[in-house]
């Protein structure tokens, strides 16, 4: 029989906050990775410019992820 993996225990549970699906992909990316820059996040999650920007706008004036040095990090 084989053996369940989990999940890295690393991820914690995504914010309350976040209502929308690009909100929750964009915030679980950068939390995985410790931060990305626009164009890493356009390459991996396979969106367009103008919308991660747009996401990252949100995800920022909700105090969830800050841009340090051009590239976008959680703040928890």
């Amino acid at each position: 029989m084989m053996e369940q993996t989990h999940a890295d225990p690393g991820l914690t549970e995504l914010p309350t906050e976040l209502n929308s699906a690009q909100g929750k992909l964009v915030y679980l990316y950068l939390e995985a990775t410790d931060g990305a820059t626009v164009d890493e996040l356009g390459q991996v999650l396979s969106m367009r410019k103008i919308d991660i920007l747009s996401v990252c706008n949100s995800l920022s004036s909700q105090q969830l992820i800050e841009k340090c040095d051009g590239t976008y990090v959680p703040t928890r």
